[in-house]
């Protein structure tokens, strides 16, 4: 790396530029700023119009939602400069930037740091970056709360810096956005230290500061309902808890902002014990009742017999199924989690497990059902294709239909795949022409069963567009 000593480096800034239409940067040049408040910045000069009267159409710009109005400028001095020579001088302590002669002295920038000696600017801090290969940029230090600050980086115009590009950093002027976050932090540690010894209203939380027992005395109220109610079940729903806020306890749920800090939301339906237990009945019954054993696990506690009935309905009509089609991909058991009887699935070559949320035998089937089709189009070639002219349908909003293609199968079989999108979003969907269809003795009557598979006024062709094409009527072999 560079030989002289960043911690004894300097930079003297001599005479900055006004900031006028006789005095502006190049587009998309790199400047550091002073601002007519006197705070010190820097960013690219991004310029909105080339017209010459309005040169001065344009902002400093630092990131997204980040940038510097020419409103706000006092003073510039471009920094688009390589200093690898000048800090491969082991001798090096001064660097100085001027545009001309003038020896008045405007702005000095000491105390650079290095990230590898594990010094980092606070949350949200600008700063001036030395970059590994000489040059000279800006960056906004960012992590979040819940990592360590090591695992941040720097942020600037698009572009992100972490240690490997960051030679040396120096903190400019506070601005709006680090302000805010430093007093964010600070009431975060204010929160904390309200929080460190919380204070109980006993006549609220008549039963304790457990909330265990408030839900086993909820668990007694839906018992009467549901014989089977269990706390597991209780708890699928999100749980609430006796947490700590402002310095006191409260029926709540904690939570994480986007930020990664604590959250807490209060519950603030009623003001008594009694009444909590009241919302927890409710607020959990519909997890309960849709965990009734008897509808759950109606064909036994055996994973194989839900497989094996999915297996014979899908085989009908995809001939060619078999079982170590899915079982390559996925395992499914009925296993107990987190205290309750669940269908999990697990696909292979992961350790993790999934719950499959049916509340009902059959509910359960047609998920495996479902999962066997998807493996058996996709152990299935295609070896041949056919897309149906068609420009400018809508089908929703402002979706269009962009694609939609049949195959055919190696089997012999067919499907179609149907894609549609706007300008923000899309999605694409596969279907199977059931043998069904196929057994229609006229073409116009097969178009009638394949409509209901795949509906016109939902995907796009209709029979008015289908029904004349020949060329696909010859595709799918009438």
């Amino acid at each position: 790396m560079f030989k002289c000593n960043y911690k004894k480096l300097s930079f003297f800034f001599y005479e900055l530029k006004n900031l006028d239409k006789d005095n502006m940067p190049e587009d998309n040049e790199f400047c550091l700023l002073k601002l007519k408040d006197g705070r010190y910045t820097a960013g690219i000069w991004t310029l909105f119009s080339t017209d010459e009267d309005e040169i001065m159409n344009g902002e400093f710009y630092r990131g997204q939602f980040d940038s510097i109005a020419v409103e706000e400028v006092s003073k510039w001095v471009s920094l688009d400069y390589d200093l690898s020579a000048s800090l491969e001088k082991e001798e090096l302590e001064n660097l100085h930037f001027r545009d001309s002669k003038d020896e008045t002295l405007s702005f000095t920038l000491t105390g650079f740091k290095s990230l590898k000696d594990s010094d980092f600017p606070k949350n949200y801090q600008y700063c001036l970056l030395i970059l590994t290969n000489g040059r000279i940029s800006g960056g906004r230090w960012e992590y979040m709360i819940h990592q360590h600050e090591q695992d941040g980086k720097f942020s600037y115009a698009g572009r992100y810096y972490g240690k490997d590009k960051v030679w040396a950093w120096v903190p400019l002027s506070p601005d709006r956005f680090f302000e805010r976050e430093q007093a964010a932090e600070e009431e975060r540690r204010h929160e904390e230290e309200l929080n460190r010894n919380p204070s109980v209203d006993h006549n609220k939380f008549i039963y304790g500061t457990d909330v265990n027992i408030y839900y086993e005395k909820a668990l007694e109220k839906l018992r009467k309902e549901y014989p089977w109610a269990s706390l597991a079940q209780m708890k699928k729903e999100k749980p609430w808890g006796i947490v700590p806020l402002h310095g006191r306890y409260v029926f709540g749920q904690e939570d994480k902002s986007f930020d990664g800090s604590r959250l807490v939301i209060e519950w603030t339906d009623g003001s008594t014990s009694d009444e909590f237990i009241d919302f927890l009945s409710e607020y959990t019954r519909n997890s309960v009742k849709n965990s009734n054993p008897e509808e759950k696990f109606k064909f036994g506690m055996d994973i194989e017999v839900y497989i094996n009935k999915a297996y014979e309905n899908v085989k009908k009509d995809y001939h060619w199924l078999e079982k170590k089609m899915l079982e390559e991909d996925v395992h499914y058991e009925i296993k107990q989690v987190d205290g309750d009887w669940e269908f999990v699935r697990r696909y292979v070559g992961s350790e993790n497990v999934y719950v499959c949320n049916y509340s009902s035998s059959e509910g359960f089937v047609e998920c495996l059902e479902e999962d066997y089709k998807r493996a058996a189009l996709s152990a299935n070639p295609v070896v041949a294709e056919y897309a149906p002219h068609f420009e400018g349908i809508a089908l929703r909003g402002d979706w269009h239909l962009e694609k939609y293609v049949f195959s055919k199968l190696k089997t012999g079989n067919y499907k179609v795949n149907v894609q549609g999108g706007s300008r923000t979003a899309g999605g694409a969907r596969e279907f199977f022409i059931t043998p069904y269809c196929f057994e229609a003795k006229t073409y116009e009557e097969f178009l009638e069963r394949y409509l209901e598979i795949v509906p016109g006024y939902i995907f796009g062709l209709s029979e008015e567009i289908l029904f004349p094409d020949e060329e696909l009527k010859h595709f799918l072999g009438y």
